[in-house]
């Protein structure tokens, strides 16, 4: 079973406390992931952010919606119980609790009025993402946009500056130190298969070769295996083969059957890397999500 949205975690939720005994919310995620059967990949599955599992983000935004319509109570921080409301919802309510559920309690119409008011609502009943789902989600999206800007930028400059880019995007991944000591873009000219080299580490203990390819079509076995004779011929060990387009299966199997280390790095992977590590990237907006500090607001005796 796939983890539920966080609509189709309230009605669980209310039979869970229907003892009227308060429960802690590791009980209360324990339980609930029995009900909904899911796998242990399921329960321990993060959100991009890796901050939070999935499941523990729906169950809790579904908390904080029923608690808003009165049908759950807090006594206590992380421990929760069911009140009278919630009770009765459930002797009377059959199918499906959600939010168009949700919008026959005055206190919960109340909390949204409020809401609305701050800003636009665009929730639906048929939404299923949280709050912290529709960020990722939107983040997501534009990464995804801007790895495709990056590529279309990439393929269109000169092969030599694609080059300049491997040699400056390793650097910036902490290989070797500066860019002055630690590698240099080769060039076209003479270089025997070789687009780059790269100090492994500040005092330079090992060389790292590279590859650079500016390519649209995929690329096959025959050049990873020119790229290993070329590291052969320069007696290295390592080396990393960085492409804009992609590998076949050929090439990845023989990259992974040969004494000699070569990394495979496609377009989607390079631009990722290039994102990650601020290589002909800016930061646009930053958009601070706060929460609550529990700390804060425990008093003392």
């Amino acid at each position: 079973m796939a983890i539920p949205d966080f609509q189709s975690v309230m009605r669980p939720l209310l039979t869970h406390l229907s003892d009227g005994r308060p429960r802690s919310n590791q009980e209360t995620l324990d339980a609930l992931a029995d009900e909904f059967r899911l796998t242990p990949q399921e329960r321990s599955k993060l959100l991009p952010s890796g901050r939070q599992s999935v499941f523990t983000n729906r169950v809790a935004w579904a908390k904080s919606h029923v608690k808003r319509a009165g049908l759950v109570a807090s006594p206590e921080r992380g421990v929760y119980r069911i009140t009278d409301e919630g009770r009765q919802l459930l002797e009377t309510q059959n199918g499906r609790i959600d939010l168009r559920v949700l919008r026959t309690f005055p206190e919960y119409v109340a909390w949204r009025s409020r809401r609305t008011q701050a800003e636009p609502d665009e929730e639906s009943d048929s939404d299923e993402m949280t709050p912290e789902e529709h960020i990722e989600h939107g983040y997501r999206e534009i990464r995804r946009q801007l790895s495709a800007d990056i590529l279309e930028r990439v393929r269109a400059a000169p092969p030599e500056f694609f080059e300049r880019l491997v040699v400056e995007l390793l650097v910036a991944m902490g290989y070797g130190g500066s860019r002055v000591d630690a590698g240099r873009a080769v060039g076209r000219g003479g270089d025997g298969g070789i687009d780059g080299i790269i100090k492994e580490d500040r005092l330079g203990l090992d060389t790292i070769y590279l590859q650079a390819k500016r390519w649209d079509g995929v690329v096959g076995r025959p050049e990873v295996q020119k790229f290993a004779g070329a590291l052969q011929g320069h007696r290295a060990r390592k080396g990393v083969f960085i492409t804009t387009s992609s590998f076949s299966r050929d090439a990845e199997s023989f990259a992974a059957s040969i004494d000699i280390k070569i990394v495979l790095i496609d377009g989607d992977e390079l631009a990722a890397l290039m994102i990650d590590h601020g290589v002909g990237v800016t930061t646009a907006e930053v958009y601070p999500v706060r929460q609550i500090d529990s700390d804060y607001f425990v008093t003392g005796e």
